[in-house]
């Protein structure tokens, strides 16, 4: 690291000449970043108490000064400067990772060395902000960037600590996803080897009572079990506890307090997945940001949806967050976003030439984006006032339409397409209640949905959409997003409009839209990506078939697909926060919705009842045929 010094710390029992606080030297040193602090005037100075040290070299330091003296008006400062600096970092270097001493010998061992490259440096001295290296470690501090050039690095150097804390984690999301996911993660080596994992959580446990708790949640990759019961056993040796209480200040502090102590004096980066129900989020997460940060690293805070629940509580969500957290921190979480489909999205545009020339309403007729879930789930939560609008389409039904239509970004940077995304959803048209379906499912006595039969919340909605913009301007994007239906379905299917004129008409049969070419993206059955094409049936006579060309995931890659929690928390590690709803992402959806909201919450709009395992409310067929789309039959 080079750095420029108009200022150094001596002790006051060496006598110094005055100008040696006025000349600017620069050169590189490894001292540890709480060495250094900024003076009077904006200037850096060394600290740090080295003064036994100089005892022990005094007649070296004597020789330095004396020099300086004879050729004060030949060469600016350079060696004392730099000698100081190498001081400090001796004695730190002196102490191993335990906090052991190193002995005497190992001691002045070092402190030769480093000196014997000192004295041959100082003929650089004569040249102006002459820059001299010295082979010692780095440490990042918030303000100066990371090197990784010096030999200490490898030889006592420690790469940056990553605290990772679980705010609420006693809960059903903690043990059967966020634990069993950073696992996964360890397990492959995507987490550095001195991680330390948090539970957090006002229940009165002991670090044994949760490594109990989620060891019968953690698995092994089914395609590599090497020393799967070793790795487990050193994960959850690294997974601690720490009882909150009900002050969340209080226990923010306990919290930093017992990360410190596993950081050490290296950087330290910390991540906070707050795992808590919506009620809760803004006092946890004020007290986290005033009495858990770090300050040698970078803080980052994942927040799970709902993102409050209308445009006014997501407001001040926003605001309470913004007031204690840069934007770049904030991860707002949607689990369906780690899904491969998404994570394919970007690549299949724009890495294909095949696809981008057609991406457009010059060749697209229409795009249906199907989430439907099956008699598996559980809908309680849904009659609450929550609601699929809230819990499925406001996030990750959107962000897929996001990701699907958005101008190419000019890199892969997270910022540039979260950009994108951006601009595409304020150019989304806001919703009418003409163009909207919402059901309701009711089943059997046996399923208690008696009980919500007052609630209004829809457990089934379906829109039309319009982007109003030249790419897209007429092009209607179909959703359909339901629960308690016939299959478990998740795909994206693009239709193209017919051949203009096309010659074989008349051999295609009474329904033409049957042999409309299409691009289909599935996730759920069996990922694949299918595209339909019209072909001539071999053999005798001139019949035509419209089959699936397909691209079958677990027949052409025979590896485990990771859990979307794997994939999100990677890309929190990371740094990539592209699949991560912005501030303003998050009101523009919320505008898009909004009108829908509010005529639910008046009674203006009830959802249609259909049956519980059915294909869902009738009024979404009829929708359907009002924008002149063929809907996917399931």
């Amino acid at each position: 690291m080079s750095m420029s010094f108009s200022a150094v710390s001596v002790p006051s029992s060496v006598s110094r000449p005055s100008y040696l606080c006025s000349s600017a030297y620069q050169f590189s040193f490894g001292a540890p970043a709480n060495y250094f602090r900024s003076g009077s005037g904006g200037r850096v100075v060394l600290h740090g108490g080295p003064l036994h040290l100089c005892r022990k070299f005094c007649g070296l330091k004597q020789w330095i000064l004396e020099n300086l003296h004879r050729q004060q008006h030949q060469r600016k400062l350079g060696p004392t400067n730099e000698y100081m600096s190498i001081k400090n970092q001796v004695k730190d270097q002196s102490t191993d990772q335990s906090g052991s001493t190193l002995s005497h010998e190992d001691s002045n061992d070092q402190t030769s060395k480093i000196t014997s490259e000192l004295e041959e440096s100082s003929l650089l001295s004569s040249q102006p902000h002459a820059s001299v290296t010295v082979p010692t470690t780095s440490v990042e501090s918030p303000s100066m960037p990371q090197t990784h050039s010096s030999k200490f690095l490898v030889e006592h150097g420690e790469e940056p600590s990553l605290c990772i804390a679980v705010i609420g984690a006693t809960g059903e999301l903690a043990r059967r996803k966020i634990f069993p996911a950073l696992f996964a993660l360890y397990y492959s080596g995507f987490l550095p080897e001195n991680v330390s994992i948090f539970g957090y959580s006002r229940k009165n446990m002991t670090d044994e009572d949760l490594r109990s708790m989620i060891a019968s949640t953690l698995t092994c990759r089914v395609d590599h079990q090497e020393n799967c019961g070793d790795k487990m056993d050193v994960f959850l040796s690294r997974t601690h506890y720490i009882n909150g209480g009900y002050d969340n200040r209080e226990g923010m502090s306990k919290l930093n307090v017992l990360m410190k102590r596993f950081e050490g004096k290296s950087e330290a980066n910390r991540i906070f997945y707050l795992s808590v129900p919506q009620e809760a989020l803004i006092n946890v997460a004020c007290s986290l940001a005033d009495n858990a940060q770090t300050q040698k690293g970078w803080n980052r805070v994942i927040i799970e949806k709902p993102f409050g629940f209308d445009v006014l509580s997501s407001h001040r969500l926003t605001q309470s967050l913004r007031s204690k957290f840069e934007e770049k921190q904030i991860y707002r979480i949607d689990h369906l976003l780690g899904r491969n489909l998404i994570e394919n999205l970007t690549v299949l545009r724009f890495a294909n030439l095949v696809f981008e020339p057609l991406w457009s309403r010059t060749y697209i007729r229409n795009v249906q984006v199907i989430l439907s879930e099956d008699l598996g789930v559980q809908a309680g939560r849904y009659f609450d006032g929550y609601g699929i609008i809230r819990d499925i389409v406001h996030s990750h039904i959107l962000q897929t339409i996001a990701l699907l239509a958005m101008e190419t970004p000019i890199s892969l940077d997270g910022e540039d397409i979260r950009n994108e995304k951006a601009k595409l959803l304020r150019s989304v048209r806001k919703l009418e209640p003409s163009d909207v379906i919402l059901g309701q499912y009711k089943g059997s006595t046996r399923d208690k949905v008696d009980l919500f039969m007052n609630s209004l919340t829809p457990t089934y909605f379906a829109a039309a959409l319009y982007i109003d913009n030249a790419r897209w301007d007429g092009v209607p994007f179909l959703i359909k997003a339901g629960m308690g239906l016939i299959q478990h379905r998740v795909e994206i299917r693009i239709q193209f409009h017919r051949v203009p004129g096309n010659l074989y008409r008349e051999r295609m049969g009474h329904n033409i839209d049957l042999a409309t070419n299409e691009l289909i993206l599935r996730d759920t059955p069996d990922e694949a990506i299918l595209v339909r094409v019209n072909n001539k049936i071999p053999g005798l006579g001139f019949k035509l078939d419209s089959p699936e060309l397909n691209l079958l995931y677990k027949d052409k890659y025979n590896v485990e697909v990771p859990d979307s929690y794997e994939h999100l928390l990677l890309d929190v590690i990371d740094g990539d926060n592209h699949l991560f709803l912005r501030s303003d992402e998050l009101a523009a959806a919320w505008n898009i919705l909004t009108p829908i909201l509010n005529e639910i919450d008046n009674k203006n709009i009830a959802p249609e009842l259909y049956e519980l395992g059915g294909r869902g409310p009738v009024g979404a067929y009829y929708l359907w045929a009002k924008h002149g789309v063929r809907w996917a039959e399931d």
